[in-house]
């Protein structure tokens, strides 16, 4: 018998997890079913409740429902404590709901392990300061990169979340600012603003780029993104876009839920060239 895990969002038809999970399934042998559910706007606590009623095993989450998904929780990791968002929903064993957030882990497996990526003693600069940020800085951080700067357009938005993980930083200089303040060469970029999927480049400097950039867009598109081709026309030396991420956050929801490591590499493969 399939156990039953799905995704849920508003909208949802566009979603890849569906096809990523039942990738990882065919892999492993795992014997998981997992569908796609649209959640009405003003009903998602009741589409949890009747989903695990019905023998659900785990739930994904995207958006607008990752911070409803967090305050659902009787139970929160640490990582989705501090995140203040979740996108990995199950039951313990006393039926409690357990809130998880996967994000970050994904960001930084794909940079490490699939790029190579090294951000222990980098520096790094994180664009935006939205739920897509926060959810990404406390593993960012845990790599202690030499320095982290968060800008966005508010910096006020910026500074709280500045001071909201100061205390995860260590060593690590974290700063934050307005996009026109950020000066000097970075070693790696991360954009986590959406608008630049509209066309709606932040306002940087081309200074941050040199050929020695890493530069990193969590949005995906078929082709580079805004942000990706911006980059390249000024000269980074790496383009990388977050179908990698995708792929890595739903596998660690993956082995959360089966205690089992799917191979990821063959799957970002599959997606990139079909």
């Amino acid at each position: 018998m399939n156990e039953l895990y799905a995704v849920v969002g508003n909208p949802i038809s566009h979603s890849k997890s569906p096809r990523i999970h039942s990738l990882f399934a065919a892999q492993t042998g795992e014997p998981v079913e997992y569908t796609a559910i649209q959640a009405p706007l003003d009903g998602f606590a009741e589409t949890v409740r009747e989903f695990f009623a019905k023998g659900g095993k785990g739930l994904n989450v995207t958006v607008p429902f990752k911070e409803q998904a967090w305050q659902l929780a009787d139970r929160r990791s640490e990582r989705a404590e501090k995140a203040g968002a979740a996108n990995t929903l199950y039951q313990d064993s006393q039926g409690r709901l357990v809130a998880d957030n996967t994000d970050g882990a994904g960001l930084v497996t794909d940079l490490k392990v699939n790029a190579g990526i090294t951000l222990a003693g980098r520096r790094v600069l994180v664009l935006g300061a939205g739920g897509a940020v926060r959810g990404v800085l406390g593993p960012l951080l845990a790599e202690q990169p030499g320095e982290l700067v968060i800008a966005n357009r508010t910096v006020a938005k910026a500074q709280g979340l500045a001071s909201l993980f100061r205390d995860e930083a260590g060593p690590a200089e974290l700063r934050a600012c307005g996009f026109g303040a950020v000066n000097g060469a970075f070693d790696v970029i991360i954009n986590g603003t959406s608008a630049s999927l509209q066309g709606d480049l932040p306002p940087l400097p081309a200074t941050v780029i040199t050929p020695a950039t890493v530069v990193y867009d969590m949005m995906y598109a078929a082709g580079d993104t805004p942000f990706n081709e911006w980059a390249r026309a000024q000269g980074a030396g790496k383009v990388l876009d977050g179908l990698g991420m995708l792929v890595q956050q739903a596998a660690e929801s993956f082995r959360i839920w089966r205690g089992v490591e799917p191979q990821t590499v063959p799957v970002i493969e599959e997606l990139r060239n079909h």
